[in-house]
C-alpha cells in the first residue's frame, strides 16, 4: 500500500468526549492548542442561546444574559427550555440535562473541569453537574426563578488548553443577527459582563 491508499482498516469511529478532543477545531473552529479556544468556546455557547437551531425553537432567545467569571470561567442564561419537557421530566442529551439539540454547548463541557446546568419551566427546576462532558449525578430539583429558562456555567479545563489560553473580550465570530432572525416574536436583549 502507498503513502495515499488507505483502507476500511485504517479508519477509527470516534464519539463523545474523545470525539471533541481529537476534533475540536468541527467545534470551535480552533484546536486545543490555540489562546482563542476560550473565547471560541464563550462565542459558541453565547451564539446558540441567540440562534438556537430552527428545529428547537423558530425565533432565537429574547432573553440571554451573559458573564464572563474568569479568564477560563463564564455563565450564560437564556430564556429557552428545550431539555425539560412541559410535565417536567428531563430531555436528556448527551447524557446530561445540556439536552439534545444543544451539541455545542455539550461540546464545551467536554473541555470543562466543571459544568452546571440549570433548566427550568414552570415552577419546576432541574440541576445537574459535569465534569469532562459527563454527569457526576443524576439531575437534582431546584427552586426555580420565574418563567422557563437555562442556566449553564463552565470552568474550562486549564489542563486540556495551550498555556494561557483565555477568553478575550474579542468577539469576533458572535454573530447578533443570522439568518435565524428571520421570525422574531420581539425584540430580543443580549446583556453582556465582563467580571473579571
Amino acid at each position: 500500500m502507498t503513502e495515499d491508499e488507505y483502507s476500511a482498516a485504517d479508519i477509527r469511529i470516534v464519539e463523545g468526549v474523545e470525539a471533541v478532543l481529537r476534533g475540536p477545531g468541527m467545534y470551535f473552529g480552533v484546536g486545543l492548542d490555540s489562546p482563542r479556544l476560550p473565547t471560541r468556546a464563550f462565542e459558541q455557547v453565547v451564539g446558540w442561546s441567540l440562534h438556537p437551531a430552527t428545529r428547537v425553537a423558530p425565533v432565537h432567545a429574547l432573553r440571554v444574559e451573559a458573564e464572563i467569571l474568569g479568564d477560563l470561567a463564564f455563565r450564560v442564561v437564556d430564556d429557552a427550555s428545550e431539555a425539560l419537557g412541559e410535565d417536567g421530566t428531563p430531555r436528556i442529551g448527551f447524557g446530561s440535562l445540556i439536552g439534545p439539540d444543544r451539541w455545542c454547548c455539550w461540546a464545551v463541557s467536554a473541555v470543562s473541569a466543571r459544568t452546571v446546568v440549570e433548566v427550568w419551566r414552570d415552577g419546576r427546576g432541574l440541576r445537574q453537574e459535569l465534569a469532562g462532558g459527563g454527569p457526576l449525578a443524576e439531575p437534582e430539583r431546584f427552586t426555580p426563578p420565574p418563567g422557563a429558562g437555562t442556566r449553564m456555567e463552565f470552568q474550562l479545563d486549564e489542563a486540556s488548553l495551550a498555556p494561557g489560553a483565555a477568553i478575550t473580550a474579542a468577539l469576533s465570530s458572535l454573530d447578533l443577527h443570522g439568518s435565524a432572525c428571520e421570525e422574531s416574536a420581539g425584540p430580543f436583549r443580549l446583556l453582556l459582563r465582563d467580571l473579571r
